[in-house]
């Protein structure tokens, strides 16, 4: 196989096009923090960040899963298990995104630069952490919540309460939508001895964890409009937000996993873009 194919595989397997779930947060971050449209230079090395962070940390979670992932009927078919993917081409994937990220973040200055190692540290951590606790939802949700603050550092250089609240809002429904995804791994989790919510306190309870979450989410994004005070514009998306969670969660209450794909990516992309989009568009009109 030759590169160009590998790279597509890869970014095939690690499905990029979910990075929709946490880049639009990290330009919310910039946009507040810019007061509207960001300053270009910044607007694009942001986004280098935030891809090449998230394909370090998805080529790390393949390479530290590939022997479970091989067991599981659900990821058997992802490119290491089937080794339509080398491990060495997975890790000079890892160390070139690594070092890109790590790069932007000294450009966008020495906070960013000083911090980088939290979620680089984070995101090593995280595949272990099912392997002997069910907090590793949690520790996936404050990994994305820290987009909008390092965008907001990168603009201002000090930290603030209006990040804070993106970075729990996003840290809570990340960990909600985490554990409705790991509903579909129960029964191989128990079997296998891994740790999840679903699997430490039952499928009901998980799904009344996973509701408050978004309830965190949901109050943590209305307080950032309060904040900044952000108008009707961004009120209509935060309960467009609240509406889409709802469904999401009523989704998987009616049919179960049949429904968990819709459920979960395009009802979260829905939810991220919603945010974004209304913040964006309320700065933007004053």
């Amino acid at each position: 196989m030759d590169s160009m194919e590998n790279v597509k595989v890869f970014f095939r397997d690690i499905k990029f096009e979910h990075s929709v779930f946490a880049l639009p947060f990290a330009y919310l971050g910039l946009f507040l923090a810019e007061g509207g449209w960001p300053r270009t230079h910044l607007l694009i090395l942001v986004t280098v960040a935030m891809v090449s962070f998230r394909t370090f940390a998805m080529a790390v979670n393949r390479l530290i899963d590939r022997k479970i992932d091989a067991k599981n009927p659900r990821t058997q078919s992802r490119a290491l298990p089937q080794e339509k993917l080398d491990s060495h081409f997975v890790r000079r994937v890892a160390i070139f995104s690594l070092s890109v990220f790590i790069t932007s973040a000294w450009i966008l200055g020495p906070l960013c630069f000083f911090f980088a190692p939290l979620p680089v540290f984070l995101a090593i951590l995280y595949p272990f952490l099912k392997r002997f606790t069910w907090s590793s939802h949690a520790v996936l949700g404050i990994i994305l919540g820290l987009a909008p603050y390092g965008a907001w550092i990168a603009s201002r250089g000090e930290f603030s309460w209006i990040p804070g609240l993106l970075w729990i809002g996003i840290a809570c429904w990340v960990a909600g939508f985490d554990i409705l995804y790991a509903l579909q791994d129960v029964d191989f989790d128990r079997s296998f001895g891994l740790r999840s919510i679903p699997v430490r306190f039952g499928v009901k309870p998980a799904l009344g964890i996973a509701a408050t979450l978004h309830l965190v989410a949901i109050l943590a994004w209305a307080g950032v409009g309060l904040l900044t005070t952000l108008g009707w514009v961004y009120a209509v998306g935060v309960v467009t937000v609240a509406v889409v969670l709802l469904r999401e969660h009523w989704l998987v209450h009616r049919f179960g996993l049949a429904k968990i794909d819709q459920a979960f990516f395009t009802m979260n992309a829905a939810v991220s873009c919603a945010v974004f989009f209304t913040a964006a568009a309320d700065l933007c009109l004053r």
